[in-house]
């Protein structure tokens, strides 16, 4: 369903043409005799390197740091652009005709609560948002349609406020719970996270607790073995909570940072999901009271406001502390994520907006509603979608080229 299977079948047949490589002595004269015909072509690129190396020592670490990181922030929120295209392009086609109201009147309002429940924001986060800009429009005493889209667009901005400490657990000891219903990117969530963590310098372990599919066992395992770190696992039908004791036990010895524990996606009704959780929690606080517990839900993207649903089904039989939100770059349904953080009034922590590693990243608000409304065709978008590092870019620079 994500391109993981076609993923681990090739860098399974990766590893076997290697052992099949180190254990082939035909395959070995091969190697050696390539080897020999390009020992020329070795002894030159040292040469070529020794020059770069030496133009590059004349560049201070100091500068390099502070170039990578606005690159990387360059980088990403382009790739953020681009993979909010469905959802940016649905956005402009559906507020096309909105502005072109001469003046504000009840069916300008009544359109506009159309348009926004459509690129599901949800009748109550929508509900919201008109109920703010007609207190803008009276205060600023605003007459022409037009004038609203920069209000609109600020209004959607401040639904989606996260707060300075989301992340703190990220550098505390911390076990996180991550729960979701199945296929909605949880695996693959949990590894791309561990891999993030462990290229920071933390100590991650993974935990394999949805015992109830053995496939998502397997992930797991794939998945460590490509993120760097360990995994606590046990077989298929085993007590989820089991593993947890065992992870947790692990993560103390181990000195371990982060603790990412997989939960099962279904039971068989709530009770048993809340049973369940809730005894995980209990293992966790008897035998690591020390540690930070942070809950996260994965929520596809792709589903609009089933994922809403979902998220409120949880909550109500768990604490949820952040959200997670993946396949965003395959939806019009973008708005999905105004919607789910205005109506739970929980932070939407990370997004996902591709395949790569890199494409799971910590959520900008800001950034966020800029992609979503890049194509907005007025003079004042500028103000919303230059950011103050983005500012700096030259005109003709390609990494600005939205």
């Amino acid at each position: 369903m994500f391109g993981f299977g076609k993923k681990k079948k090739e860098t399974d047949n990766k590893v076997v043409s290697d052992y099949d490589l180190l254990n082939n002595d035909d395959s070995f004269d091969n190697q050696n005799d390539i080897n020999n015909q390009n020992e020329n072509l070795f002894e030159e690129k040292e040469t070529v390197n020794a020059v770069e190396e030496e133009a590059v020592s004349e560049v201070t670490e100091e500068a390099s740091l502070e170039a990578a990181e606005p690159e990387k922030k360059k980088g990403f929120f382009k790739r953020l652009t681009e993979g909010l295209t469905k959802s940016r392009k649905s956005f402009a086609e559906s507020f096309a005709n909105l502005f072109k109201a001469n003046e504000i009147d009840d069916d300008f309002y009544d359109e506009l609560e159309e348009t926004l429940v459509t690129a599901d924001l949800g009748v109550e986060t929508t509900e919201k948002i008109i109920d703010d800009l007609k207190v803008k429009v009276k205060e600023l005493k605003i007459k022409e349609a037009e004038a609203c889209k920069q209000l609109i667009v600020n209004i959607i901005r401040d639904q989606m406020t996260v707060d300075d400490t989301a992340y703190d657990f990220e550098d505390k000891k911390t076990v996180v719970l991550v729960i979701g219903v199945n296929g909605v990117g949880k695996t693959t969530s949990i590894g791309k996270l561990a891999a993030q963590y462990k290229k920071r310098g933390k100590k991650v372990l993974i935990a394999a607790a949805d015992t109830f599919r053995a496939a998502a066992i397997d992930q797991l395992k794939t998945w460590s073995v490509r993120a760097g770190v360990d995994i606590i696992a046990q077989g298929e039908g085993a007590d989820p909570s089991a593993v947890v004791y065992d992870a947790v036990s692990a993560a103390k010895s181990r000195n371990t940072d982060i603790l990412l524990i997989d939960t099962a996606g279904r039971l068989h009704n709530k009770k048993n999901l809340m049973d369940e959780l809730g005894k995980m929690r209990r293992v966790i606080s008897r035998e690591y009271p020390d540690a930070n517990v942070e809950s996260l839900i994965v929520l596809d993207g792709t589903t609009g406001q089933n994922a809403l649903e979902q998220a409120r089904q949880f909550s109500s039989v768990t604490e949820i502390n952040g959200i997670i939100i993946t396949k965003l770059d395959g939806t019009a349904k973008g708005g999905i994520a105004i919607a789910i953080q205005s109506e739970l009034n929980v932070p939407v922590k990370y997004i996902g907006i591709g395949e790569q590693v890199d494409d799971l990243q910590k959520f900008d608000p800001t950034n966020y509603v800029n992609a979503l409304f890049a194509d907005f065709d007025v003079k004042s978008d500028i103000e919303i979608i230059v950011d103050s590092d983005i500012e700096k870019l030259e005109p003709d620079d390609d990494n600005f080229d939205i």
